[in-house]
């Protein structure tokens, strides 16, 4: 390649971001209605058949607009590979082991490139995946808001500072979720997103056996309950054996509260939200009113899908990569 056409390469490059910025609009719904109508359709249509080939996986794919969306913005950067100049958010300490079926995503993409080429965005595509696993399992349906672009990179370590563990408490998500302007009443009502799947052993050895350092397991834990964990996940086991989050994994609706009321939740972050006054009160209501409960998710994860990037985006062609462009090919000229 010539120096002259490197440097208009470069410099188309550098136009193309400026505008991609620029055309960021404010989302909406039925943001692709005239540019690919039949992108929620299509969405919907691979989670079904998701739903019938592994029904845990819609679960999964549920649980990656929290994750995206609390690090940097919803910009489908947690669908991101490593790159040898990349760590991504993949293996960050709350994703690796837990978070699977990234390939439902890919064939969502794929089919949505084959109907509209380039025109529909990752993180867009989470958003709506995320919709249709609640919808699909029992839950509510809504409109979701669209209109994200994909952002150039990812962070593992920014995913390791921002996301909490399973050990955390409802002081220290109270806070978290209050730094994306995310309520007391939106951290319970997303909570419910546990109303489907399951988690591993490892994330409740040590409510099982040393919970805070006691040598002893949670006191907050149901006896019975304790004693099918005792079974399920024995010292020495396997800690990647996977247990309900509650005891209809495979609904979505407001039994998950009802297990927390029970002294039943798996997860410490679950059961705290019932031990501490400052979120029990939403348990309660949510455990005792299921409709309540489904108006307080939606508008959670509405509010959750409006953490928006205002880094540079794209819109990727394959949700694992960014798009190569011309600075790529002038870098290895």
């Amino acid at each position: 390649m010539s120096p002259a056409l490197s440097v208009l390469s470069l410099l188309l490059l550098l136009l193309l971001l400026l505008l991609q910025t620029a055309m960021a609009v404010e989302l909406q719904p039925g943001y692709y209605a005239e540019t690919c109508p039949t992108a929620e359709a299509v969405v919907r249509e691979v989670m079904k058949k998701a739903l019938i080939w592994e029904p845990r996986s819609v679960a999964s794919v549920m649980r990656f607009q929290f994750h995206d969306c609390f690090v940097n913005g919803c910009d489908g950067s947690l669908l991101l590979d490593d790159t040898p100049t990349m760590v991504g958010e993949k293996e960050a300490l709350s994703n690796i082991n837990s978070l699977r079926s990234f390939e439902v995503i890919d064939e969502a993409k794929d089919a949505l490139e084959r109907a509209c080429p380039g025109v529909v965005s990752c993180a867009d595509v989470v958003v709506m995946a995320a919709r249709d696993a609640v919808a699909l399992t029992g839950g509510p349906d809504w409109e979701v808001k669209l209109g994200r672009m994909d952002s150039l990179t990812a962070s593992q370590e920014d995913s390791n500072d921002i996301m909490p563990s399973p050990r955390a408490n409802a002081s220290f998500l109270i806070d978290l979720f209050a730094r994306y302007n995310l309520s007391i009443r939106d951290l319970v009502a997303l909570s419910g997103s546990h109303s489907i799947g399951q988690a591993r052993c490892f994330s409740i050895m040590f409510r099982l056996y040393n919970q805070s350092g006691t040598g002893k397991p949670d006191p907050a834990i149901n006896p019975g309950f304790r004693d099918k964990l005792y079974e399920l996940c024995p010292r020495g086991c396997d800690e990647n054996v996977t247990g309900d989050l509650d005891s209809t994994p495979r609904t979505f609706d407001n039994q998950y509260f009802k297990d927390l009321v029970a002294g039943r939740g798996f997860l410490n972050s679950d059961q705290t939200l019932f031990t501490s006054p400052r979120t029990r009160a939403y348990v309660r209501k949510f455990s005792r009113d299921q409709d309540e409960f489904f108006r307080a998710f939606i508008e959670g994860m509405i509010k959750m899908g409006d953490l928006v990037s205002d880094r540079p985006g794209e819109i990727r062609r394959n949700c694992r990569v960014v798009n190569s462009r011309p600075v790529d090919v002038l870098l290895e000229s």
